[in-house]
């Protein structure tokens, strides 16, 4: 039987173990949306973990979606994340950057240059947003041309060629949680009636361009996707989310992707066994739960429903986890006051067993 601290092959890049580190946004990037000294910390501590995810990476400035998150569109950028990354293979990890295009999720005053959040339409999210004036109520975004569309897509495979240059292995695609890719994909934020909108197999080819994108740049075998099929975070709205996924699926499937992560929502077990069936590459799970992935879920390995699991704020909380893991604990709490902003605190100071 398969258990999750077995070693597996992620298309040609070797895992120590079947446990991932989920991307979590930490809004603590430096000037000009850099990783920091700390950023080298807090992923260098983590790297016991099979496969390291990085927080939502910008591709472009109108993609950020929340103060102080890092991009990876500038020289500068680049060469910070170079520093995490080698000091995370110097450790022995593997590390994959989330490249996450927030679209309408964002605010006027987080952009420079007078530019507003970007979407498939023009539908607001419900709610507000927390920027450094405090908090905000959702703009309406501006609705994306044909061509701004073109050069968006352009802009996801930019920004993997520059996360390969910074020493990824890979890059995740962020098409889940309400952001831009998902925003195409759900049909209560694309009310297009062109080629991009419409259809389910129209509200797909967003999605299915931006990976072709990337892979054409950097390689299928570096190219990840996360997905949220149902998931109504940033307000979207899915409540038949099965035929569409199952057709984006299907359209990937031939490409080879390295993995294709799965953030489960509330009742979509059965979905999930579904595109495991008919996605024939590594799958990565994070498992829906009435509160944060535990140690008791990476049950889905033994089972075979999943490949690798990931694990957010638990990890977050215990830098060693895979360790915690085989141990059986104890186990940092995670501390939700911390979880955004800050300095070291709640980031980089939760200890180690050896610590403990």
């Amino acid at each position: 039987m398969t258990t999750v601290f077995d070693p597996v092959d992620l298309s040609g890049t070797q895992l120590a173990n079947r446990i991932a580190l989920a991307p979590m946004t930490r809004s603590r990037a430096g000037e000009g949306g850099t990783a920091t000294d700390l950023t080298v910390t807090y992923y260098t501590q983590r790297a016991s973990a099979g496969l390291l995810i990085t927080e939502g990476v910008q591709p472009s400035v109108v993609g950020q979606g929340y103060p102080t998150t890092p991009g990876l569109h500038s020289a500068g950028q680049v060469a910070s994340w170079r520093r995490v990354t080698d000091s995370v293979h110097a450790a022995g990890g593997r590390i994959f950057a989330q490249i996450m295009h927030a679209g309408r999720i964002g605010h006027p005053v987080l952009l420079p240059d007078g530019l507003v959040p970007v979407a498939p339409s023009p539908v607001a999210a419900p709610g507000q947003i927390y920027t450094h004036e405090g908090p905000k109520d959702f703009v309406t975004p501006h609705e994306l041309t044909e061509a701004e569309i073109r050069a968006t897509v352009d802009d996801f495979a930019t920004a993997a060629r520059n996360a390969v240059e910074a020493g990824f292995d890979g890059v995740e695609l962020h098409a889940a949680n309400g952001y831009l890719i998902h925003q195409f994909l759900a049909p209560n934020t694309n009310l297009r009636t062109d080629a991009w909108g419409g259809s389910e197999q129209a509200r797909t080819r967003f999605a299915v361009e931006v990976v072709k994108a990337v892979v054409a740049e950097i390689g299928a075998e570096r190219t990840a996707l996360r997905i949220s099929p149902g998931n109504p975070y940033n307000g979207i709205e899915e409540p038949e989310p099965d035929a569409l996924y199952t057709a984006l699926v299907a359209e990937l499937e031939p490409l080879g992707l390295a993995y294709l992560h799965v953030l489960e929502a509330v009742g979509i077990r059965e979905l999930t066994l579904a595109l495991r069936k008919r996605f024939s590459g590594t799958l990565v799970l994070n498992v829906h739960s009435d509160g944060p992935t535990g140690p008791g879920h990476h049950t889905v390995i033994d089972d075979g429903t999943a490949d690798l699991i990931s694990y957010g704020a638990l990890f977050l909380a215990n830098p060693d986890l895979p360790a915690r893991l085989k141990a059986g604990g104890p186990f940092n709490t995670p501390d939700p006051s911390t979880f955004f902003g800050g300095d070291a605190k709640g980031y980089t100071d939760y200890p180690a067993l050896d610590a403990v």
